[in-house]
């Protein structure tokens, strides 16, 4: 930070501070005593109105309002909590940047918006979600992918796929051009072509490990807009299922990308999903106990049957 963006800075700190000391500041932008001091007193030349205190601190003389930029409450909240959701969610020089940014927000507005903008966000909380350990390792991963997209540069990572191979294998190595990054349903997801399948893919950054950036460059296509841009639908598979209505609303909630139709019954609901392939609801189905049958496929019946069997063998 330079000279004169110090100087704005501290401005908008004693616009959104009633009053700080010199050694507050000084702490807050890294710097000495004695260059608040000098830049305090290049303020007070330039005309802005700073009152000092002995034993109190500096404060801005009441009505002082920079910059001429008015937020009402809503407008406030929306970047406040847009603001926070960059510091919870992407890396961290970004977060760095987010809380920065907040700052300087709460410093354009004033009190009464302030007071009233803060009483709303009290109503509102984002919640971070994830292991402190994984939410760790996918930030740092964000910040190099990040890094790779704007410089083009490919990178390698080990990858544990969802299902396993045809070897039974989960994990091999990936070597890929990355495209872009997308938040889904909590889980960062990068967009990038990949040199083994020779297509476009998606891949989890919480299911990454050993990640580098490469030296060698790829071209980013003419026609590749991330913000229109939209995977292939390979959902090929369908799972009929019957449940028991009272957990209806749940199964919606749980897997409502996959639901193709919803038939309400007297006795049952009839739910008709379509997925790449049947074990992809496993879980789920599992997890709904009796209060649901799958009908079909006979494959997906059967494997529900043999899980239960292991389950039932433990008790």
């Amino acid at each position: 930070m330079n000279k004169t963006e110090r100087q704005l800075a501290i401005t908008l700190e004693l616009q959104r501070s009633k009053t700080l000391r010199a050694e507050d500041l000084a702490s807050q932008f890294e710097t000495s005593v004695r260059t608040i001091y000098r830049d305090i007193q290049t303020l007070s030349e330039a005309g802005v109105p700073i009152l000092g205190a002995p034993g109190q601190g500096y404060s801005l003389m009441e009505g002082y309002f920079l910059p001429p930029v008015r937020f009402t409450a809503e407008e406030a909240v929306s970047l406040l909590m847009g603001a926070d959701f960059v510091e919870q969610r992407l890396d961290t020089d970004y977060g760095i940047n987010a809380r920065s940014a907040k700052r300087k927000i709460e410093a354009t507005l004033s009190e009464s918006v302030r007071n009233e903008s803060r009483l709303v966000r009290e109503t509102m909380r984002l919640l971070h979600i994830g292991e402190q350990s994984t939410e760790e390792r996918v930030k740092t991963y964000l910040n190099q992918v990040r890094d790779a997209i704007l410089k083009q540069c490919k990178i390698s990572f080990m990858y544990i796929k969802k299902m396993p191979g045809t070897d039974g294998n989960r994990k091999n190595k990936r070597v890929v051009s990355p495209y872009g990054l997308t938040l889904v349903h909590e889980n960062w997801v990068l967009l990038a072509y990949c040199d083994m399948r020779q297509e476009m893919r998606h891949f989890r950054l919480s299911r990454m490990s050993e990640l580098s950036v490469l030296e060698d460059q790829f071209l980013l296509p003419n026609d590749f807009d991330l913000s229109s841009y939209r995977p292939p639908d390979n959902r090929d598979e369908r799972i009929i299922m019957r449940a028991n209505p009272e957990i209806a609303d749940k199964i919606i909630e749980a897997v409502n990308f996959y639901i193709e139709s919803i038939e309400e019954r007297k006795e049952d609901v009839i739910f008709q999903f379509r997925v790449r392939y049947p074990e992809e609801l496993l879980q789920h189905l599992l997890g709904w106990g009796g209060d649901i049958e799958v009908i079909e496929p006979k494959s997906l019946r059967f494997k529900i049957r043999e899980v239960a069997k292991k389950i039932l063998e433990h008790y």
